[in-house]
């Protein structure tokens, strides 16, 4: 059997890619910075293993287009973030955490809840034409930013204006 674990280097090399792109992103991960390493290590296990970046606190079941929930960052790291802190690994983290302000506790697993019959949450809005939407979007009144998920980000990735800033647009 061969080794999957990554080599140092390389572990160091996606942990930057990672902490860039969070900051750009108005993300933080989380400030132990050999934890993240840790999580990077078992993202990069996955990769090898499986053939794509699955979050190591989850377990992988079935094929790859069956587990795209989880690939980091998985689908509920935004939910997490505004509800606890932080995600369900604790990879990322809100800025309340990443200051200290406020300690991380544990994080229920959201994978398996089941919205409605449709899949669809309930927070759905609707669109001129007939469309449903999985989630809510949210219009940042800095610049114009638009997402689509449950809450609005901490911090808009354009313009790095706080939540507060968004309103509801759809």
């Amino acid at each position: 059997m061969t080794d999957l674990k990554p080599d140092k280097n390389l572990v160091e090399l996606k942990y930057k890619e990672l902490k860039n792109d969070a900051e750009n992103g108005g993300y933080h991960l989380n400030p132990d910075e050999q934890f993240v390493k840790d999580l990077v290590s078992g993202l990069l296990t996955n990769k090898n293993r499986y053939g794509f970046e699955s979050c190591p606190c989850r377990l992988k079941i079935g094929n790859k287009e069956d587990n795209l929930d989880i690939i980091c960052p998985c689908d509920y790291r935004d939910a997490d973030l505004s509800e606890y802190g932080c995600c369900y690994c604790a990879m990322y983290v809100s800025e309340e955490i990443m200051k200290n302000k406020k300690a991380i506790g544990p994080i229920p697993e959201r994978r398996y809840i089941k919205r409605d019959d449709s899949g669809i949450n309930s927070t759905n809005g609707n669109i001129p034409g007939g469309f449903n939407l999985k989630y809510p979007i949210f219009r940042c009144k800095v610049c114009g930013y638009l997402c689509a998920r449950e809450n609005p980000p901490e911090k808009c990735p354009i313009c790095k204006a706080d939540s507060d800033r968004f309103e509801k647009y759809l």
